[in-house]
């Protein structure tokens, strides 16, 4: 049997539960949750979009005011990985997103890097309802809520697995690795971009990202674990 998501009233009261934000707007918390899987006029696509940037902005000036004394470079590198689709999802899965989701059940089951993307344009999008809903004040409240305490996780801040893959290949041959765009679906407001990255005398690596930086440095980052080099040894290619 179909598992009944909750509506109404029985949905906002959840999500209150797990953002501390009361809905006023039940019709928008409602479409936040609803995925274009399930074939109806109305979907998150739209709000995915503003809540990648309401996030973006929530982070950025947090990760200002935490490190002061951080360049540029580190404090990007830093926000990378804190607005990063898995980081998206590993947050819809910590407030139980996948509960209340609206999807088609082939969606809902499924695993991997379509399943992680599906969560994290959930979460983006319920930012943006929470930011329309209650104002900018709302939405930083949920994000520093579950973002802030995994800026602090971040010890030293990683390394860029393009730069890294860069200087690795340097030392071995002098070759520079390229990139390339093997495919691009999704919407326009939402693609995803499949990268490959080769270097002469090894197999190419590729990876699927929100954008063709983070297409690319997911291909940089899938190169190294499956070489065993550096940080991304210890990762899954």
């Amino acid at each position: 049997m179909a598992l009944k998501r909750p509506t109404g009233e029985d949905l906002a009261r959840i999500v209150c539960e797990r953002t501390g934000h009361a809905f006023g707007n039940l019709g928008l918390l409602q479409t936040a949750l609803t995925h274009s899987s399930t074939g109806g006029a109305t979907n998150n696509e739209r709000l995915e979009f503003l809540g990648d940037r309401v996030l973006a902005l929530v982070v950025s000036d947090m990760l200002f005011s935490s490190f002061p004394d951080a360049k540029e470079g580190e404090l990007a590198v830093r926000l990378n990985a804190l607005v990063r689709a898995e980081t998206c999802a590993d947050v819809a899965l910590e407030i139980g997103l996948e509960t209340i989701i609206r999807a088609d059940s082939a969606v809902r089951a499924g695993v991997g890097a379509k399943a992680k993307n599906v969560l994290a344009d959930a979460t983006e999008a319920l930012i943006a309802a929470i930011y329309l809903d209650g104002g900018i004040d709302a939405a930083r409240a949920f994000v520093l809520r579950y973002w802030e305490k995994r800026s602090r996780a971040i010890e030293t801040p990683p390394r860029d697995a393009k730069t890294e893959l860069q200087e690795w290949a340097a030392q071995q041959s002098g070759a520079r690795p390229a990139y390339s765009v093997e495919k691009r679906e999704g919407p326009d407001h939402a693609p995803v971009f499949t990268v490959v990255v080769e270097l002469p005398g090894y197999s190419g690596a590729r990876a699927t990202g929100r954008s063709k930086q983070a297409a690319e440095r997911a291909a940089a980052e899938a190169f190294l674990a499956r070489e065993g080099i550096g940080a991304a040894k210890e990762t899954v290619s």
